[in-house]
């Protein structure tokens, strides 16, 4: 049903929110404003895989990963912000892989100058598809920091995610990015909204690759 997601949404296993956020709208209240970002890029993770912040250990700045689901977990990917949700089991949650602007009655177009005032290129203009193409992007796009809302629940004045009913026509599912090797890094616990590919921090189905090897194909739950 259209809203604000709940804790209940959270509460489920890390591949199914994985995929059931794809469509989903990030909305963050920034100078008097509304910036959203539509997800198109979500990756699951499991305290039991290696590939995970969970399995290293629970500390202060992993707690979050540990608080009931729905918290906001962030982290720093190479310097920049990372926004992950917790899940259903201790240490499980869903990291906002990518993400595309998103344009409706809340967030008009004007919006979008915002977004690209605060993720800019030094010596051109990020094409709008690739503006949110990236965990740091998304963060950037929606002034979204570490100190300010790890270990936070979302705030329906300054930030939430929200069902708009949009839904990818399919899901392509490959292997996570950046995992090392040795760490699970071939689990496909990557999702990606076919429809949005374009937008996603890498073409999760490049020239040469198979399906049903390389990545997967699914019919989204309706």
């Amino acid at each position: 049903m259209p809203g604000m997601l709940t804790a209940a949404f959270f509460d489920r296993d890390a591949q199914t929110v994985a995929k059931d956020l794809l469509g989903k709208v990030l909305r963050r209240r920034f100078e008097g404003v509304w910036l959203s970002v539509a997800i198109v890029e979500t990756e699951a993770y499991y305290r039991r895989e290696k590939g995970s912040h969970a399995s290293l250990g629970r500390t202060p700045s992993r707690e979050a990963l540990f608080m009931p689901p729905g918290t906001i977990y962030m982290y720093y990917s190479r310097g920049s912000d990372s926004v992950n949700f917790s899940c259903r089991g201790a240490g499980n949650a869903v990291l906002i892989k990518g993400g595309r602007p998103f344009v409706d009655a809340r967030s008009p177009a004007s919006t979008l100058e915002i977004m690209h005032r605060l993720n800019p290129l030094k010596d051109r203009r990020r094409p709008e598809h690739r503006l949110c193409a990236g965990q740091t992007l998304v963060c950037r796009s929606l002034d979204l920091r570490v100190p300010e809302w790890t270990t936070k629940t979302f705030d329906r004045r300054r930030f939430f995610v929200e069902d708009v009913g949009a839904r990818p026509s399919k899901i392509v599912v490959a292997r996570r990015l950046g995992i090392p090797k040795g760490r699970d890094e071939a689990l496909l616990y990557r999702f990606v909204d076919y429809d949005h590919r374009a937008s996603a921090t890498q073409n999760p189905m490049p020239k040469g690759a198979a399906e049903g090897e390389d990545y997967l194909l699914l019919e989204p739950p309706r």
